[in-house]
């Protein structure tokens, strides 16, 4: 009962806190020009965009939860979308962005920050995020969700990677195909629903605890409220990181790699940590299906709004792309290890992101 209490005041402080910046952020977009005003939009849209997104997805996780949904199928599905959505929102907005102007020029590129936040994401998903959770909660593995979600994770890095390599840009139809077979995997998964719950009791030991009831109407609410204001909060992160990798001549893919990439991850870590005590299959679906939406659904949206195009081609190609691939490589060697998580190895992950921040900052001349 306490513990319901809790999440239903943190569920209000979160909507009371989208309302504040909301309020907050209308301001200071109508105020013209200015580098301080775009970090001070950007850390406030980003803020923004992460609270949104967690009220829409516990709305929407409820929902589902109340159907009976298996845990890492919400972990996998619903909360890795829900978790994506920030991703998913970036890229959308970036592609209009890039319409909009008629396409990259050699001094802005919407489309670097995207497909940088995308590819950021990842590596700060698995490697960051993952290695935190891991040293705080050693994490058992199942071999069957390794075989099925891990392998398609590293797949789908890898798939992207390739229609990339091929022309510097991911066009309309390569866009849906990655689509497609998000979908395909969606069907899958729920084809083995059974067999998926089957495994998760075999690791918890005992059946989930059913939530409350909840009011319809108020989930109604967070889903358009939170929804709604994602929408409106990823057209001000996108506008507001271009204005300040261009007044500061910092390529879009390294904002777009690494503050941005943190700030949309930063839902993922919560949901993980939180889950990681209670529901292992939860924590790794989370982290596995968000890495399995954002190279395959996020970009293949952003792609069918817009043609998605490589321009800071020497960093992405060099570093970034390279970086990610890598290291969800070594992510899924620990996990085939004993089919468990050690502290150590989460360590090993976040050690990683720091070698990739700091090559970054060398690469682009920043310090």
């Amino acid at each position: 009962m306490e513990e319901q209490l809790l999440t239903n005041r943190l569920r209000l402080l979160s909507i009371q806190s989208c309302i504040a910046l909301t309020v907050a952020i209308i301001p200071l977009t109508m105020i013209s020009g200015g580098i301080g005003i775009s970090i001070i939009l950007l850390i406030l849209s980003t803020v923004l965009l992460i609270s949104s997104a967690e009220t829409f997805v516990d709305s929407v996780k409820k929902t589902a939860r109340k159907l009976g949904v298996s845990e890492l199928i919400i972990g996998l599905t619903i909360v890795s979308i829900g978790t994506s959505l920030p991703e998913i929102l970036v890229g959308v907005n970036s592609s209009l962005e890039v319409a909009a102007i008629g396409g990259c020029t050699s001094e802005v590129c919407p489309s670097d920050f995207a497909l940088g936040n995308i590819y950021g994401s990842v590596l700060v998903q698995i490697s960051l995020v993952l290695g935190i959770v891991v040293l705080i909660h050693p994490l058992e593995v199942r071999p069957d969700w390794l075989a099925r979600d891990g392998l398609l994770m590293f797949l789908a890095v890898i798939l992207l990677t390739a229609l990339i390599l091929i022309d510097s840009k991911l066009d309309r139809l390569e866009g849906v195909i990655l689509c497609l077979i998000y979908l395909f995997y969606l069907f899958n998964l729920l084809h083995q629903s059974d067999r998926i719950r089957e495994d998760e009791l075999l690791l918890s030991g005992f059946e989930s605890t059913e939530i409350d009831e909840a009011n319809p109407k108020k989930i109604l609410l967070g889903v358009i409220l939170g929804l709604s204001l994602a929408i409106w909060s990823a057209s001000i992160l996108v506008n507001s990181a271009t204005d300040i990798a261009s007044n500061l001549s910092i390529p879009s893919a390294f904002i777009g790699a690494t503050i941005t990439a943190i700030g949309t991850s930063l839902p993922e870590l919560a949901v993980a940590l939180t889950a990681a005590r209670r529901s292992k299959g939860v924590a790794i679906g989370t982290l596995i299906g968000s890495n399995i939406t954002d190279p395959l659904l996020s970009i293949g949206l952003t792609a069918l709004v817009y043609p998605v195009t490589v321009g800071s081609s020497a960093i992405f190609f060099t570093l970034i792309i390279p970086a990610t691939v890598l290291t969800t490589g070594l992510s899924l060697l620990f996990m085939y290890t004993d089919f468990e998580f050690k502290r150590w190895e989460g360590g090993v992950l976040i050690f990683c992101y720091v070698i990739f921040v700091s090559l970054l900052v060398v690469a682009t001349g920043i310090l």
